[in-house]
């Protein structure tokens, strides 16, 4: 009982490990369970047209930096006889252009590809509380009133800023916020909030970015107002007060600096444009893996070379005609030769294909059925008897081998593909069957195998377990476990059903 318990428990330690290791790659970093499956990722590109002075050119430009709900997957930089340098910043980023002279007009290009990530980043460090702004009359006066009074109205950050915000929308402002809207500050709805925020000591700072969209081949940056609350940013649309960030915008940078700055010469143009794509969901997967400095891809089959990550899909693909031969023999019934022979000629049938690979199993073994009986009545030894048999396969092979070519059947050159010592194995044991219990056992045993063969070549033919086990090798530890599970199933099998279906009630 006690080792049944223990079987039992360590069956569902395993299959739970397996499940676990599956669900994690799966909601952390989005390895994709299908082959076929595609995300999406979105190339954004700045494009800076400059006009050179008589002296050397210094380009600056802003970045994308850390923005909530998306990553960075590649980049470029694309300019013609410039020097490149990146500054990286905690915070900001910053790409620097520069050349000793140059005579003409320069396009310089940033391009980056963005895809999603459920990993939250803050936009810029925690701040300290801003110094109350000065002021002249009667702005001050305003200033100061027009925050007392949203204070009494509010309760925490996040609906002070909100009920500042709202008060700035509204088409008909009271007297203190048309002197801040409508008066000669000239200020945008963002900056006045950002004042009037900075009245009650209250951090914030803009935040400028794009709409990742399916195709804007003009994007035009936008601006939002991002206020600390003591833990977190809260990010607010400053034309309309809605609280939140749309989930299809790309922080680029944040503060007050223009996105690019050109020192001896002039900036004509700035062009940003974003275009989405489809791209392999394993690829970004292991991007976003990286990203988060996970070492699940380097301490994977898929750190391999291609050509020993092809060996290992197959490879792997044998525990799964394991486990079907355990269900087809422990609790089905069927009878075969051998305990691994079923897995080793599917294998081959995922060469030769199903129909010619049994036709070309039975002709091997029935030829060499009739040499084995042949060589019965030499008297010879079990070890001389076997060798014979193994060359006997071998010739055989190489016989159909010759023949399909001569006839023009491709298929038939398959044919050594299959494993010889188990086919010589399999004569073997076939021919003993025969002469103790009969051909009718040996019929049938032959004829289990090749069902057991079949069954698991269809099972290990579904390109998703294909894919499975080689992106997902853990899922191995559930068959382990459901294999040793089955180990200590001693009840009916379904033949037997039949079998006892007369003295069952």
């Amino acid at each position: 009982m006690r080792r049944a318990v223990h079987g039992l428990a360590l069956a569902g330690v395993l299959a739970a490990l397996g499940i676990g290791l599956f669900a994690w790659k799966v909601l952390s970093f989005g390895f994709p369970v299908q082959p076929d499956a595609t995300s999406e990722v979105w190339t954004v590109q700045a494009q800076l047209t400059v006009d050179p002075g008589p002296g050397s050119l210094k380009v600056t430009m802003l970045l994308p930096t850390r923005t909530p709900g998306y990553g960075l997957s590649d980049e470029h930089f694309i300019s013609r006889g410039f020097g490149l340098a990146i500054d990286e910043g905690p915070w900001q980023r910053t790409a620097t252009w520069a050349i000793r002279r140059t005579s003409k007009t320069q396009s310089l290009y940033y391009r980056g590809v963005y895809f999603h990530d459920e990993n939250r980043q803050e936009i810029a460090a925690t701040p300290e509380f801003p110094k109350p702004p000065v002021l002249r009359e009667p702005f001050l006066t305003a200033q100061q009133e027009i925050v007392d009074e949203v204070r009494r109205e509010s309760a925490d950050v996040a609906t002070f800023a909100a009920s500042i915000l709202v008060r700035i929308n509204d088409p008909a402002p009271e007297s203190n916020m048309a002197l801040f809207v409508q008066g000669p500050l000239q200020l945008d709805k963002a900056h006045i909030a950002q004042l009037l925020l900075a009245g009650a000591r209250i951090p914030s700072i803009t935040v400028h970015g794009v709409r990742l969209v399916d195709n804007a081949p003009q994007a035009s940056l936008e601006t939002y107002l991002a206020v600390h609350n003591g833990n977190d940013w809260i990010y607010f649309n400053p034309d309309s007060g809605d609280t939140g960030m749309p989930e299809d915008f790309l922080v680029w940078f944040t503060g007050e600096q223009p996105l690019a700055r050109v020192n001896g010469g002039r900036l004509e143009s700035t062009q940003i444009s974003v275009r989405r794509q489809d791209v392999s969901s394993l690829t970004l997967a292991t991007e976003r893996a990286k990203l988060h400095g996970s070492q699940v891809v380097e301490f994977s089959l898929l750190a391999l070379p291609l050509n020993l990550q092809s060996v290992y899909e197959i490879l792997l693909l044998v525990p799964v005609g394991a486990f079907i031969i355990v269900l087809m023999r422990n609790v089905i019934g069927v009878r075969s030769f051998g305990t691994f022979m079923p897995v080793l000629i599917a294998l081959a049938f995922r060469e030769t294909q199903l129909l010619t690979g049994v036709l070309l199993f039975i002709t091997i073994v029935g030829v060499g059925l009739t040499f084995r009986f042949y060589l019965e009545k030499l008297r010879l030894l079990l070890v001389p008897r076997l060798a014979a048999v193994l060359i006997i396969v071998v010739l055989l092979m190489a016989a159909v081998s010759v023949l399909s070519h001569r006839l023009g059947v491709e298929a038939g050159l398959s044919v050594a593909l299959f494993p010889m010592v188990i086919i010589a194995m399999v004569i073997e044991r076939m021919s003993i069957v025969w002469e103790e219990h009969g051909p009718a056992n040996a019929l049938l045993d032959g004829v289990g195998s090749l069902a057991i063969a079949t069954v698991a070549y269809l099972v290990m033919g579904v390109s998703l377990f294909a894919w499975w086990v080689l992106v997902f090798p853990e899922l191995l530890l559930v068959l382990l476990g459901l294999t040793i599970a089955l180990g200590r199933y001693t009840g009916y099998r379904l033949t037997e059903l039949f079998r006892f279906r007369e003295v069952t009630p």
